[in-house]
């Protein structure tokens, strides 16, 4: 009877095995297509404060307080034959290695075969960046009229096949672009994604 027993749950996980592998070759899954389509520049404001104390030495105490709102439009694109579902996921904004301000793309489930705009945006609020930082970005604004930003975040996403979800598969992205702050505008952007991560 125990050997009966061993044989049918043998037999039965042999065969969700091979159901599983069937349907896996069958769907043949591909990595989901998450890039940054648009960035737009809202608002931005960029001012010097004043030193701490009426004595300090202006040029060694430089300081810039920055305020931005920056809008981002990623397109999700499923060229798979099952839906896809996306973690919420989070983008952080860099001036020079210096978080600024964190954008959240809500998550959500798309369909086969589909393509799906997603919007974030992105509010820097005063945020205060101190001496070299501050130079730096000062003079990239009013010289250069050129600044810089990296954008790095992490999308995950689950394939659903039959009311089953698969292990979640992560993409990094890394996007490099450059505003114009006299014109509020996007001067440059180029964006990259490491690999798969599971």
């Amino acid at each position: 009877c125990c050997c009966c027993l061993f044989l049918l749950f043998s037999f039965l996980a042999l065969l969700t095995i091979a159901v599983v592998l069937v349907i896996f070759l069958a769907v043949k899954p591909k990595k989901p297509q998450f890039t940054l389509q648009q960035v737009g520049i809202q608002y931005i404001n960029l001012a010097a404060t004043p030193p701490p104390f009426p004595g300090a030495n202006s040029a060694t105490e430089t300081a810039a307080s920055l305020s931005l709102a920056i809008r981002m439009i990623f397109t999700a694109k499923n060229d798979n034959k099952v839906g896809i579902k996306y973690d919420e996921s989070t983008f952080t904004i860099m001036y020079r290695g210096i978080p600024l301000g964190r954008g959240v793309v809500p998550g959500f489930y798309q369909p086969a075969h589909s393509v799906r705009l997603v919007q974030t945006t992105v509010l820097v609020d005063r945020v205060n960046l101190m001496q070299a930082d501050a130079a730096d970005l000062l003079k990239d604004a009013s010289l250069n009229d050129r600044v810089e930003l990296r954008i790095l975040g992490d999308v995950r996403a689950k394939i659903r096949i039959l009311g089953l979800t698969s292990p979640a598969v992560q993409v990094s992205i890394d996007c490099a672009i450059a505003i114009s702050p006299r014109k509020q505008s996007l001067s440059y952007k180029q964006c990259g994604f490491d690999g798969l991560q599971l």
